[in-house]
């Protein structure tokens, strides 16, 4: 397969979105693609710093280029309402004259020949249209929040939830049979803690849908048998997951350099002993559950590798009495995928984020969920109620998950055979998926004949 595919493609900008996007790419390349790959000039810069300066790897046909968000350099990007509605403005535009200018050089010769764009950034298929190019979307994020954000619409036909997003009724409701429960109080938008920012994102997700069924190729990091019913709601859905980093340009395109010197320390650990700890991109705890996290840990007596990153850390002091010492390792950022193969692991106190699920089941490491906001209450029912392969967290009177609750979950959780012996299961089954003669490797090879139509 020659280099006449050229792919652009189009994360949203958040490290939980780039990190699949680029896992992708590379699986691009590896089928003959040449990839653009599109960061807003904020992240870029992020990304670049933490390659020491570099653009590309070499030997990667992966080009990492940017288009601004639209905000100022003094401006939030924590702020999603403010992002959102910057880039929806802004973006596009810039997204075309990218394009256009690419597609002028060299004679032509080096044309864009399609877009995949992250769901959330699904106004890009606009932009395709526009230029008469063919569109794809990725979905980051579990099939069955795609099929709840899809159903919109009947959700505020049958009186579940106002055209804001608000609820109207209270409880839970089920989308499919095959699907978890969802509680009204748990909606994506819903843990956003103004009305407007709540109001702002769930109109967006709305559209983004809308934008999405401009395509009928819809790729998704999932399996079918982790999500029967969510993938029969929304048939455009083609699972090619678990997306896998590719070793050899595995650090391309996160946004802070991971600490490799965890590998050597596991190494040094028993099998089966470690708890690892990581909480993903963006969760941010107040002091007090920090420091109860942190004596859980210690109370555990076990082996922790713990990801703290630079951002919360430097705002939450560590107990006076809380001791590292050779029982736990703290790095600011962790390749997480090597971690969870290696053997020393023994669980995964997870956000529960779609990424970090993913790579959780496809290693058969059990979860202790922690959700912060999102999807990740909905990836926490697939991974306790309908998977079966974890536990979740209770909080005291006062909403904090304590060091007792820490330490006796880590305890039931490692003396539960039935839930190691699930874990393994899915990951075999999980797994399957990505061999040779798998479905989703079917389904990506399906996917790249669609390219090269």
């Amino acid at each position: 397969m020659g280099l006449n595919k050229h792919v652009l493609v189009l994360p949203f900008p958040a490290q939980g979105h780039v990190n699949p996007l680029m896992h992708l790419s590379h699986k691009l390349v590896q089928h003959g693609c040449k990839v653009t790959f599109v960061n807003t000039e904020f992240n870029h810069k992020r990304v670049v710093h933490a390659m020491n300066g570099k653009v590309s790897l070499e030997g990667s046909k992966v080009e990492l280029v940017s288009i601004p968000d639209g905000l100022g350099p003094e401006e939030d990007r924590n702020d999603l309402a403010g992002l959102i509605l910057s880039m929806e403005r802004n973006m596009p535009s810039d997204l075309e004259r990218l394009i256009r200018d690419i597609n002028s050089m060299d004679g032509g010769c080096n044309r864009i020949t399609s877009i995949v764009c992250d769901t959330y950034m699904a106004w890009g298929l606009e932009v395709a249209q526009n230029l008469g190019i063919k569109g794809a979307i990725i979905i980051p994020s579990s099939a069955a929040i795609i099929a709840l954000e899809d159903n919109i619409p009947k959700l505020i036909q049958d009186g579940i939830m106002d055209g804001d997003g608000f609820p109207i009724k209270k409880g839970k409701f089920q989308l499919s049979p095959n699907m978890p429960n969802v509680s009204i109080a748990h909606m994506p938008w819903s843990y956003f803690p103004d009305e407007f920012t709540q109001k702002t994102i769930h109109h967006y997700l709305a559209k983004t849908i809308q934008w999405s069924h401009l395509t009928d190729c819809w790729l998704s990091n999932t399996t079918e048998e982790l999500e029967p019913g969510a993938l029969s709601l929304c048939p455009k859905i083609l699972p090619i997951g678990p997306i896998k980093e590719s070793p050899e340009f595995r650090s391309l395109g996160q946004f802070w350099q991971e600490d490799l010197s965890c590998l050597n320390w596991l190494n040094q650990q028993p099998p089966c002993s470690v708890v690892y700890v990581a909480f993903g991109s963006i969760t941010m705890f107040d002091p007090n559950q920090f420091k109860e996290l942190a004596l859980g840990l210690q109370l555990t007596n076990r082996p922790f590798l713990w990801v703290v990153r630079d951002d919360y850390s430097n705002n939450n002091l560590y107990p006076d009495e809380f001791q590292c010492t050779n029982k736990g390792k703290i790095v600011k950022w962790a390749p997480q995928q090597m971690v969870l193969k290696h053997p020393a692991i023994a669980c995964f106190i997870s956000h529960g984020g779609w990424n970090s699920t993913m790579d959780g089941v496809s290693n058969g490491v059990p979860f202790l969920c922690w959700p912060y906001f999102a999807d990740q209450e909905i990836d926490k029912a697939y991974i306790c109620e309908v998977w079966k392969v974890g536990l979740g967290f209770d909080k005291d009177e006062k909403g904090i998950i304590s060091r007792w609750e820490i330490k006796k979950k880590v305890e039931e959780l490692l003396g539960d055979e039935d839930i190691k012996g699930s874990s393994k299961k899915m990951k075999d089954m999980v797994m399957s998926n990505i061999a040779s003669d798998g479905k989703s490797t079917q389904n990506f090879n399906k996917f790249m004949k669609w390219l090269g139509e």
